[in-house]
């Protein structure tokens, strides 16, 4: 018995020696100016992205036709490795469910969660898709629908099958394959921070693969990627905002919701977002979110009443059914016919979710601390899917019976996808009160992307740091903006083109880093699994 745990013990002992390193957090870090900045992580990640918006400014019509004929490229030629990533996203998720290594805690067996759930959900909500359901919610189902602009699996637009795979192709791109690509980075990032003591950045979640390398070159140019991935996504993410707060704003005072505005716009929700910076997580971030989600459940609630609540039943059975159907035939990547809909809709959308992962990854890893595998990941998988089904169901079925009944301007289609949100709203009661309600919304949203996306590239251009100075996530922030502000400036009258190219751009990269995380993540998992049950072997 003595000699078993004696056996137990060395095997503990060799476990906890794969992940003792002397890297210490911020030893590569040069503090100058009161910042304190990873050498070389800072510098090369701004220094591309001040001379993207320099280079920009010079020669905007060159950057644009660069991004968009990046774009075609990757979507032609990688387009079936996106979408085989999303599924392997999907499915790698599902077996940790599954599996025993669902049973570890994040943090270790005594953690406990920093966050209430409600304020936990809310915050990952809000930070995950919270701008790009108020900007597609409507417009989505309806470009589906009406075939704007492609149509999935070709089925005929104005047509009785149009209507559940309108739906259903909507919650396809914002159900579990986004929230998937997110749950692979937070659970990697939150399990090699708080579980093997290794700093909080991108590099860290390499360690089974590469070991102590990854705190070298190799290191760097994942963590530099991670930078200019999650940059352009939340500028694509920022420059959806600014268009349709402006259309809104254009729409509900009859004025000008052009590149001005939107600038503007930027200008002003990036001081705010300043502001929020400087007030923290729980006076910036969580206090926003949490008014965030309340404002969202309130207009919500008002679609669903004033749109029918009938109505509202059949089309959340719509939407889930068509989910259901969709989900296998839209995961295919081999003989497809919709190219349209394949890569202008699906490919943009991968990588666009691809390129937010660090980011929003990151900030839920932040948060989640004290949730076992199997809590956070049906968390973050399932209750998100969920809500986002209710959320298309109540505003883009409302849309589809207007086009349907030919009700309002929807009853023509639709001409500005920005203004189709405020459109759906303008044939319900109380149009103006709701429609500044929703102006208010993409508002807010806007701030806590900002907020919470410079707190994550904080946290990576610093080594891994948690407390570094504020005056860095200014920085970011202010940089998250003038991106934002040059993609729609560049655009120009296809400003929507600019952003996506932009997204789509530095997503790419990314997908095979996040492929390679699921095997480094695997591998890290199985090792704390193997580590548990020889402790537990001791203490019997």
């Amino acid at each position: 018995m003595h000699e078993q745990s004696t056996d137990a013990e060395q095997l503990i002992a060799d476990l906890e020696e794969v992940y003792e390193t002397d890297y210490e957090v911020g030893q590569d870090n040069i503090e100058r100016f009161g910042l304190d900045m990873h050498n070389p992580v800072f510098f090369i990640s701004a220094s591309l992205i001040v001379l993207f918006v320099a280079l920009s400014l010079l020669f905007p019509e060159a950057a644009k036709d660069g991004l968009e004929s990046t774009k075609a490229w990757i979507q032609v030629v990688f387009d079936w490795v996106l979408l085989s990533a999303g599924n392997v996203f999907v499915l790698f998720c599902i077996a940790l469910i599954l599996l025993p290594v669902g049973r570890i805690r994040i943090g270790g067996d005594d953690a406990e969660p920093d966050f209430s759930l409600v304020s936990w959900f809310a915050m990952l909500f809000a930070a995950g898709i919270g701008i790009g359901l108020m900007f597609w919610g409507v417009a989505e189902p309806a470009a589906y629908y009406t075939d704007w602009y492609g149509t999935p699996l070709d089925i005929e637009g104005y047509t009785e099958q149009a209507r559940p795979a309108a739906l259903g192709a909507t919650m396809y791109h914002w159900g579990l394959h986004p929230w998937a690509i997110y749950a692979v980075v937070a659970l990697a990032l939150a399990f090699f921070s708080y579980n093997k003591g290794l700093p909080l950045t991108i590099r860290s979640t390499f360690y089974p693969l590469l070991g102590d390398r990854v705190w070298g070159p190799i290191g760097n140019v994942i963590d530099i990627l991670a930078v200019l991935a999650t940059i352009f996504g939340l500028a694509t993410s920022l420059g959806f905002g600014a268009q349709q707060a402006a259309a809104g704003i254009g729409f509900l005072f009859d004025l000008e919701g052009g590149l001005p505005t939107q600038l503007v716009i930027i200008g002003c929700v990036t001081a705010l977002a300043l502001i929020s910076v400087l007030r923290g997580i729980d006076g910036g971030v969580k206090l926003l979110s949490n008014i965030n989600m309340s404002l969202a459940l309130v207009l919500l609630l008002f679609v669903i009443v004033a749109g029918s609540l009938s109505a509202f039943v059949v089309n959340y059975g719509q939407t889930l059914s068509g989910y259901f159907q969709s989900i296998l035939p839209l995961s295919n990547p081999v003989g497809r016919t919709d190219d349209t809909f394949y890569h202008e809709w699906t490919i943009f959308y991968w990588a666009w979710w691809i390129s937010w992962s660090p980011f929003v990854g990151m900030f839920i890893a932040r948060v989640s601390r004290g949730r076992t595998v199997r809590q956070f990941l049906t968390a973050v998988l399932v209750v998100p899917t969920l809500v986002t089904t209710v959320w298309m169901a109540a505003f883009g079925g409302s849309g589809l019976d207007q086009i349907e009944q030919g009700i309002g301007q929807l009853a023509d289609g639709i001409g500005d996808e920005a203004l189709v949100l405020f459109q759906m709203l303008d044939n319900l009661p109380l149009a103006s009160l709701t429609s500044l309600l929703g102006i208010c919304l993409v508002l807010v949203f806007f701030v806590t992307s900002s907020d919470s996306g410079s707190l994550v590239i904080d946290s990576i251009t610093s080594g891994g740091k948690t407390d570094a100075p504020v005056t860095q996530r200014v920085f970011w922030a202010i940089m998250q903006g003038v991106i934002a502000a040059v993609l729609l400036s560049i655009g120009g009258t296809a400003a929507l083109d600019a952003l996506q190219a932009g997204a789509v751009s530095t997503g790419l990269p990314f997908t095979f880093v996040l492929l390679a995380m699921c095997v480094s993540l695997a591998l890290g998992l199985w090792h704390e699994h193997q580590l548990n049950q020889a402790i537990e072997a001791v203490e019997v």
